[in-house]
């Protein structure tokens, strides 16, 4: 049995504080508001964020930060944009021997740092990244779910894939940290314009061309950054993509479709809540730049966003490109040792 504590109340933080206490762990969920922890306990469930699954009383329920004093392991489990000042407001209490775990999935805007990047810098340790296609909704009542787990120490992360796994959650190693936590921000993208893509009426040919087009920009990132080109093929590239894409648990999804419907940005963002893909599409567009990375699809994502183009234009854009070859842009490490002279260009 491991003393766990969880940072945020959520829904995946409640779906893994659920499926970690069915194992017989000792489990507590910390959350900054009182208002949310005072529901769950009179009520047994998040009913915002995870409607009708019941918190089982033997989960701890706190808003005091220092009960992850003693933890074996931490999860960070909120959104992306309070990751960091959620670190620091830890990072006291944190014994030396603590196994650290995210599961956010984003870039910090301005820095356009990866989560891990940020938690390092904030908690001085590296620390194991857990991702993959998981709804919370899902995983909180025992769907059958596989996900991924990396990290810059790898013991870590196979102590964390033997405490975590159970019947219903099977975890996966993986050896890239750049390209586990890339493809698990970047999907968000193309997920809001696969929702778009539905709030415009337009059917599963668009969305299939959006999926497809969409892995291969997320993958030349992916590489130019770091990331591995198989990554992009797995769990937390296409097995994510196509579960937030398709699936209306997805808030990225969701938003979408508002926006494809005619409702602005900035309201479809306020009506569904945390959208990741929202503040990834702006982080994505800026280290695409950085990188000289051709990402059409998610350039005019960026400009239906934060420059109000039409979301028929931005398609009319992306329709009338010149004509390519499929293949033409060669997925490859970044390694010189590792490239194959393909005799095919990155432009």
């Amino acid at each position: 049995m491991a003393k766990i504590t969880i940072l945020g109340s959520g829904g995946f933080g409640l779906a893994l504080a659920s499926a970690l206490n069915s194992s017989g762990n000792d489990v507590t969920v910390w959350s900054k508001f009182e208002s949310e922890i005072s529901e769950i306990r009179k009520t047994g469930e998040n009913k915002v964020k995870l409607p009708g699954v019941h918190i089982s009383p033997e989960i701890a329920l706190t808003t005091d930060i220092s009960s992850a004093k003693g933890a074996d392991l931490v999860i960070f489990g909120i959104p992306v944009s309070f990751i960091r000042s959620v670190a620091q407001e830890v990072s006291p209490y944190l014994d030396e021997g603590t196994v650290i775990v995210n599961t956010g999935k984003g870039l910090e805007a301005g820095s356009l740092k990866r989560m891990s990047e940020v938690l390092k810098e904030e908690l001085g340790r590296p620390v194991v990244v857990l991702t993959g296609p998981s709804h919370a909704e899902e995983v909180a009542i025992g769907m059958p779910t596989t996900v991924t787990v990396s990290s810059e120490i790898p013991s870590q992360a196979e102590y964390v894939q033997g405490l975590m796994n159970t019947s219903t959650l099977r975890i996966y190693m993986n050896n890239d940290v750049v390209g586990s936590e890339l493809g698990g921000a970047l999907k968000n993208i193309i997920a809001l314009c696969a929702g778009i893509s539905d709030g415009m009426g337009f059917g599963d040919n668009t969305k299939a061309a959006l999926m497809t087009r969409g892995i291969w920009e997320i993958t030349r990132l992916g590489v130019a950054m770091g990331g591995k080109a198989e990554t992009f093929a797995g769990l937390t590239g296409i097995g994510d993509l196509i579960v937030t894409c398709t699936s209306m648990h997805s808030r990225n999804r969701r938003a979408g479709i508002l926006i494809g419907e005619g409702t602005s940005p900035e309201d479809a963002v306020k009506k569904v809540g945390t959208v990741e893909g929202y503040f990834c599409t702006k982080a994505a567009y800026e280290l695409a730049q950085k990188h000289g990375v051709s990402m059409p699809i998610t350039e005019q994502c960026y400009r239906v966003l934060f420059e109000g183009l039409d979301p028929h234009k931005a398609l009319r854009v992306l329709m009338t490109r010149p004509k390519k070859h499929e293949t033409e842009v060669e997925i490859l490490n970044t390694s010189e040792h590792d490239k194959v002279d393909s005799g095919i260009s990155y432009e």
